[in-house]
């Protein structure tokens, strides 16, 4: 038994191939929607127990973002987005632990071998999938960041050509020497950018193949009992990775839709100026 770093085709639509790991991540996005639609038709106006019980763990939620939004409509705004990729990534990484998933299949000859092609995969073992979500995260934040803020103010964080001209403007070779550092800073942010969705993305393919990798040679050796007590780990595992890159994902929310480092104080020295 294999486990491929590439997702196996299983079969194609027209050119799109489906893949093993396709498929696991389409029954999570089924199960995701009949939760959410069992969930609002349970929704009354006096409050049942199971009711009282998801308003308890949201309540929660948002005190958990507020540590790190400081800000309580902030965490209401972003919960749906991190919360979602949270649950879909949680429910993805334990479908993975499901009874055949990766041992149940069909045997094909693969460069000269026979090997089995599993119907089902970890989602969250396939590199496209978590560098799919990691850009989603990423560019998210920053079209929030622009809407928030304004189109100039978010990339002047990146590109401040503005401050620039300035500085040229007044031909003072400190503040163009400063305003040229900053440029190198900001060309830094943009790598900072990119390497936000390497990190996203290789950390929780990386851990959740490991683990399939673990999974599958144990399981291999022996059937019966002795893969538990690794597949319990892997439950914690999978708990972990989603809780890191949901957390991650609030973080540069909240990163890049607060106002630039020093933009509140020079408001403050403009409003008391105009007011003297």
């Amino acid at each position: 038994m294999s486990a491929p770093i590439a997702a196996e085709p299983i079969f194609h639509i027209g050119a799109f191939a489906i893949t093993n790991a396709y498929i696991n991540s389409t029954i999570a996005v089924l199960i995701l929607i009949a939760i959410a639609y069992f969930i609002k038709r349970s929704i009354k106006d006096v409050p049942g127990r199971f009711q009282s019980a998801i308003e308890s763990i949201f309540e929660a939620l948002l005190g958990y973002f507020d540590q790190v939004t400081n800000d309580r409509a902030k965490s209401k705004r972003f919960l749906p987005f991190v919360g979602t990729v949270f649950i879909f990534i949680l429910l993805s990484n334990w479908m993975g632990l499901l009874p055949g998933t990766g041992s149940i299949g069909v045997w094909e000859i693969v460069h000269g071998q026979r090997e089995l092609i599993p119907l089902l995969r970890p989602a969250n073992s396939d590199l496209n999938l978590t560098l799919a979500m990691a850009l989603v995260s990423v560019i998210t934040s920053n079209i929030l960041g622009i809407f928030t803020l304004g189109f100039f103010v978010h990339a002047n964080k990146f590109i401040q050509l503005g401050t620039f001209w300035k500085a040229l403007k007044t031909m003072n070779v400190m503040k163009i020497l400063t305003a040229t550092i900053e440029l190198g800073v900001g060309v830094i942010e943009i790598i900072s950018e990119i390497a936000k969705v390497v990190s996203l993305s290789l950390r929780l393919f990386g851990n959740i193949f490991a683990g399939e990798i673990l999974i599958t040679v144990i399981a291999s050796l022996a059937a019966f009992f002795v893969p538990l007590p690794f597949m319990a780990l892997e439950l914690i595992v999978g708990m972990v990775q989603a809780t890191v890159f949901a957390l991650l994902t609030l973080v540069y929310l909240t990163v890049a839709t607060a106002a630039p480092h020093g933009d509140e104080e020079h408001e403050k020295v403009e409003a008391v100026a105009a007011a003297h």
